[in-house]
């Protein structure tokens, strides 16, 4: 991959294994608006960026390359080889294939913690769109203001100190509904420090794991969805109802398989490829609707 700075953006040239739209839109992240095709705004890290795709070419535009270096690089973890992880993921098993080929173009988001953790709190029986709507919201109204785009306002996510004294009831305001009491409370234990993100970070995933779930209304899927996308643990695989109906089909003979045991296989069968795999069956299976009316994944 090739970088060159042009007139204010930042220029990616022969760009590899990497798709924006398959990777914004795969339902790791929810902070984004897309503007046409294979062009979106993304708020990150108190920063809004302007992002297209051309072919194997990416154009961050209005940004500088000290942004690029701090933030977006690793945002959008330019700097890992994913051939080779695909390839190592194929080497290993080539059940993975048609999913693999069909969904390349994904990378994992390395994003911040706390935005992370309320996100996929609030994604407990959501859908995307009502996932995005209700970040937007809380942005809109405890964050700061980054820019606009296209005539469109955009907000950071608020910040910890910034959700200390929002109340479940404003929470409900923003559409949140149950999770309203688990979103206070890990606010609350994030301030006092009861979570670090420094300590969850150097913990391994088991322990991690267990310390996440310390916090009210997280569980193991929210959990390893945090490991994953907030604290760069790739061996995490969180299991919900699309992967547990793909796994069922991929290797378990299509029978009823509680999440546990699916969790603990994909353990010892992608070891520390674990979130890669994931992410690469998570969308294909969702894309082509795995389970439903029928469809089903070829076995190679």
């Amino acid at each position: 991959m090739q970088i060159s700075y042009d007139e204010g953006n930042v220029v990616l040239t022969e760009v590899r294994d990497f798709d924006l739209a398959q990777t914004l839109e795969c339902g790791q992240c929810f902070h984004f608006k897309k503007l046409a095709e294979q062009e979106y705004a993304v708020c990150a890290f108190h920063r809004l960026l302007r992002i297209r795709q051309e072919k194997d070419s990416v154009i961050l535009f209005d940004t500088t390359m000290q942004d690029y270096e701090m933030i977006w690089r690793d945002y959008f973890d330019f700097g890992r080889d994913y051939g080779r992880i695909k390839a190592a993921l194929l080497q290993t098993d080539d059940t993975l294939k048609e999913a693999v080929e069909t969904m390349q173009g994904v990378h994992i988001l390395q994003q911040e913690f706390f935005e992370t953790l309320i996100s996929f709190i609030i994604s407990q029986n959501k859908q995307i769109p009502h996932i995005k709507k209700i970040v937007e919201t809380l942005s809109e109204r405890f964050g700061d203001d980054l820019g606009e785009i296209n005539g469109m306002r955009f907000f950071a996510f608020p910040t910890v100190s910034q959700m200390c004294n929002v109340t479940e009831e404003d929470l409900r305001d923003c559409k949140t509904g149950f999770r309203a009491p688990y979103i206070v409370d890990a606010v609350q234990k994030t301030a006092d420090g009861q979570i670090s993100e420094a300590a969850l970070k150097a913990a391994d995933t088991a322990e991690c794991e267990k310390m996440l779930t310390k916090i009210k209304g997280v569980g193991s899927k929210v959990a390893n969805c945090c490991m994953l996308f907030g604290l760069d643990k790739r061996d995490a695989f969180p299991v919900d109802v699309w992967i547990k109906r793909i796994m069922e089909q991929l290797y378990f003979s299509g029978e009823e398989t509680d999440k546990e045991k699916i969790a603990a296989f994909a353990k010892t069968r992608f070891g520390s490829y674990g979130g890669y795999a994931q992410q690469y069956l998570f969308f294909y299976g969702k894309t082509v609707r795995i389970g439903t009316q029928n469809k089903k994944i070829k076995k190679v």
